[in-house]
Order: C-alpha cells, then structure tokens, then sequence
C-alpha cells in the first residue's frame, strides 16, 4: 500500500538578496557576475529530511518557531516545491494552514463559504447541500452576512474550520489555528478531528499545545534547526520534547 505522504531527501531554500553595490552601471555592465553574488547565498528552512507518513496515522510535528513545521505543511499542501529531493502525496489535500487563507475581505461569510468550497473541490452542488451544517457549526449567527473584514481572527478560524470540517477529506492539515478562539469552539474542532480519525482520515498537525498531541496523535515528528530530530510514539518523544522547552 502506498503511503500518503512520503518525503525523501527533501530541502527547501530561498535565496537571500543582497543590496546593490558598486551602482546600477556596474551592476548592468557585469550582469551574469551580479545575479550569481546577489542570489549565492539562501535561506534552508528544511534540510534533507525524510519520512514516511500512512493513510489514517495522526501526527503532529512539533519543534521552535522557524524550525521548519510550517514549511513542511506548505510542502505537502503543494503551495511550495522542494529545492531538492521529492514529495509525494497519495490523496486530497485539505488544507488549513492560516487564518482566513483565502477569504476574500470584501466578501460575507456566506460567499467565502461557497467560494472555498468551489475552489477545494466541491461542485457548486454540494456547496449548497452542505452550506446550512457549515454555517451551523460555525456558531457565526447573524455575521455569516457581514464581510469577513468585520471579523475577529477568531471568527476567522471559526469559519475557516467550518468550511475544512465539512469537505470529506483525504488528508488533513492544520497549522496552529486551534490556538485561536475560546474554549467550547476548540473542543468543538478537536471532537470534529477525531471523527475524522476514527474514518481514516490522515491529520497532519502543527501545534505548540501538548494537550492537543495527547488527544488526537500517536505519533510525533520532532524538528528542530530545519532537520528532523526525533521521529516516534507520542509516548516517547513528547516527553522529551516538552522537557527540552522546559
């Protein structure tokens, strides 16, 4: 059986451009010489890691702010390209890596509902078959019709989540956005990814809070200085992991 994510030997960098100097007729007049000093020197968000992730598993990476987690998500989601080596994804991807990513400001929460749903794969159809539940779950109440400028990031999440939650799902990636509202809507989504889990959805989870870890992973990814640290049991490598922040 194929997994659903696989990575092998993968790097992502960016290049680091350098102020000109010397003046714009120098830089003209040697041009070839000047693209290869302004871009010699790069950025490596991830460093030749590798691993292996199945259909169904629940795994949280976990590590410091710029370790890499993020850049990993944008990988798999497929909004980034590996600078080297290769990712392979079997299954649709769902993504929920920001906070109202793709909302339209000017838009209510209703069109950004419809409009989402079209653009992450639903048909037009089953948009509006599922358009009451999302609005339901997302307890928006009368700011469903406001534009989502109006919105808290909480609001935000809120919706975002609600459209993601009802998209039958293949593989499943959230990126910190539970951190934001209050208590009885994160419950909410945590209870909603367990659904997710128990009909053999693949969650793949970016998150600061252990909590969260305990109760939907059983297997962590640790990575730290762009490189993968430690790779097990929850059982084994969050202990570790939040003694280290300790």
């Amino acid at each position: 059986m194929n997994p659903a994510i696989e990575f092998k030997g993968v790097t992502k960098s960016y290049p680091l451009y350098h102020h000109i100097t010397g003046g714009l007729k120098n830089m003209l007049l040697n041009l070839p010489k000047a693209v290869r000093e302004m871009t010699a020197q790069s950025f490596v968000a991830i460093e030749d890691i590798s691993f292996s992730i199945n259909k169904g598993e629940s795994v949280a990476f976990l590590g410091r702010n710029g370790a890499g987690k993020s850049t990993t998500l944008g990988l798999i989601a497929g909004v980034l390209r590996p600078t080297k080596g290769s990712v392979q994804v079997n299954g649709r991807v769902s993504p929920l890596l920001e906070l109202g990513g793709g909302f339209h400001p000017d838009l209510t929460g209703i069109e950004n509902i419809q409009l989402n749903g079209v653009l992450l794969g639903l048909t037009r159809k089953q948009v509006a078959e599922q358009i009451k539940s999302i609005v339901e779950f997302s307890e928006l109440g009368e700011f469903i019709n406001q534009p989502v400028r109006t919105y808290s990031s909480g609001m935000m999440a809120r919706l975002g989540f609600s459209v993601v939650a009802h998209l039958d799902p293949e593989i499943l990636l959230i990126d910190e956005v539970l951190a934001v509202g209050d208590a009885s809507f994160r419950k909410k989504c945590l209870n909603k990814m367990q659904e997710f889990k128990q009909k053999g959805v693949t969650i793949i989870l970016v998150t600061h809070s252990a909590a969260d870890v305990e109760f939907l992973c059983e297997r962590v990814i640790w990575v730290e200085n762009h490189k993968i640290k430690q790779d097990g049991p929850r059982s084994e490598i969050l202990p570790l992991y939040t003694a280290s922040m300790s």
